[in-house]
């Protein structure tokens, strides 16, 4: 849980995240772009320091998302 004396407020909604975890870089942007549009961006894909090709973002209908494709 994210704590409120670093800024963050749980609402319903905001407490939890799908992830999903793609084969291939090329699904893992795919999938990100589509459930993107419309919505926001929260970390654009990219390699993390865990060996993964990571980003995060909320669709258009306030759902958050995580992908996390490590086989990159």
């Amino acid at each position: 849980m994210l704590p409120e004396s670093m800024g963050f407020t749980v609402n319903v909604g905001n407490n939890m995240y799908i992830n999903l975890e793609p084969d291939t870089r090329e699904e893992t942007k795919k999938l990100f772009d589509k459930l993107s549009a419309g919505g926001k961006v929260e970390m654009e894909l990219q390699d993390m320091f865990w060996g993964a090709y990571f980003g995060s973002c909320k669709d258009k209908f306030g759902v958050q998302w995580m992908f996390n494709c490590a086989n990159s």
